[in-house]
């Protein structure tokens, strides 16, 4: 993967909108999607892949245990991929990936843990324009047709309602993001949308023909807290991005806490 250190809050901001201006409609508009992680050395390998390295096919047992034991808050949540973007937001190992069409949200997961203020951040940014280009033809005209980058559960739903009808369309893995509905004010808050892979053996990075598709950029220990202090300033906290009074207690205990002797450059 191709990376850029930024020096400054100035550079993140040049770097993450950087070819964003389409001069066809003079707006800034772009394809690309990020994921923001507190350490540069984190790789894009989703939560079921830590949790079962070796037994991916527990995946099917822990779908349907969450949805047996959390019948309560999912009898009404029709779409198997609603399922899986709510068990992905409570912390439910799968092989979806997190992201945000938003890149300062990115950089909030990049330097929200004040633990890891002395590890380099970093941003990935995937430009989905490039994904989309390698899906099998089915789903390429699903898109071209709805003229959109991003598939919805309705049109997932319509063209493969699990997991084993998704690697029936071709035998080739592949990867495209879903937005999910906003049902809880952390999915709109945080400006979702996943990831997810044919199969589950195939890490989204790594398939072929999509190494051009992502960028890292990292953000060095030395300018953590100015990044965080300035997202703060914009809202862009866990009173936001974590509604409700555990984001508040969150965002309270972080603003408090004395950081910058430790971790401010001299000025």
């Amino acid at each position: 993967m191709r990376e850029i250190t930024v020096g400054s809050w100035d550079e993140l901001l040049s770097c993450v909108f950087d070819g964003a201006w389409d001069s066809s409609i003079k707006r800034y508009r772009n394809n690309r999607v990020f994921r923001g992680s507190s350490s540069k050395d984190w790789d894009l390998f989703p939560s079921l892949n830590r949790c079962c390295p070796n037994h991916l096919d527990l995946e099917r047992h822990i779908i349907r245990s969450f949805k047996k034991y959390g019948y309560a808050e999912l009898r009404d949540c029709d779409s198997f991929w609603q399922v899986l973007a709510m068990g992905q937001q409570h912390g439910l190992p799968t092989r979806l990936l997190d992201w945000t069409y938003s890149p300062l949200v990115a950089a909030h997961f990049a330097t929200e843990d004040i633990n890891k203020f002395d590890t380099d951040g970093a941003i990935i940014c995937c430009d989905m324009a490039i994904t989309n280009r390698h899906l099998p033809e089915k789903l390429r005209k699903l898109l071209l047709n709805d003229q959109c980058n991003v598939f919805t559960m309705d049109m997932l739903d319509n063209i493969a309602d699990d997991f084993d009808k998704l690697s029936e369309i071709s035998s080739t893995p592949y990867a495209f993001f879903f937005e999910p509905a906003s049902v809880v004010n952390r999915i709109a808050n945080q400006y979702a949308l996943f990831s997810v892979t044919s199969d589950p053996c195939s890490i989204i990075d790594e398939l072929p023909n999509l190494k051009d598709a992502f960028l890292r950029i990292i953000i060095p220990s030395e300018i953590k807290l100015e990044i965080r202090d300035k997202l703060d300033y914009i809202n862009i906290s866990e009173r936001m991005i974590y509604p409700g009074l555990d984001g508040v207690c969150k965002w309270i205990a972080r603003r408090y806490a004395p950081l910058g002797p430790r971790f401010y450059m001299e000025i």
